[in-house]
């Protein structure tokens, strides 16, 4: 079955080929299109067909080429999980530390500061934090819905 879909792909490549144009409009902007209603005064391209290599066999592994036996390699998998774990623990603590000093920040107000801009420039750097925070979190959940 799978031969035969091979075939038929290799018999329809040719007919696969589409016509493309190249059209330039009156602002100088370049476009490109394969619709042959849309390219009146477009200049027709001439596309040379794709070149494609054949894929070569999977290469054997020297005989001396380190592996892990798969004991192993579920421990080391299962340790690195435990850190991705224990690293979005404390990531998360920070977190919520980051949010109450924000929040502390928001609720103070200095008599140096007598327009918005001079609080929002106090601010940003506890915002910031919280930003970095949130995305650790994120990238840390990320990595560990990767892991094994």
């Amino acid at each position: 079955m799978r031969t035969w879909l091979l075939i038929l792909l290799a018999f329809a490549a040719p007919f696969a080929h589409a016509e493309m144009w190249k059209c330039m409009d009156q602002d100088g902007n370049t476009r490109y299109t394969n619709v042959k209603a849309d390219a009146k005064g477009c200049k027709a391209l001439n596309l040379e067909p794709l070149n494609t290599v054949p894929p070569t066999r999977a290469q054997q592994k020297p005989a001396n080429f380190p592996s892990v036996d798969n004991n192993i390699q579920k421990q080391r998998d299962a340790d690195r999980r435990k850190i991705l774990e224990q690293e979005l623990a404390q990531e998360q603590q920070q977190l919520d530390t980051a949010i109450k000093q924000l929040a502390e920040q928001k609720d103070t107000r200095f008599g140096s500061e007598r327009n918005y801009a001079r609080v929002e420039e106090r601010l940003k750097p506890f915002e910031d934090r919280v930003k970095r925070h949130e995305n650790n979190i994120e990238s840390l959940k990320k990595e560990i819905g990767n892991t094994k």
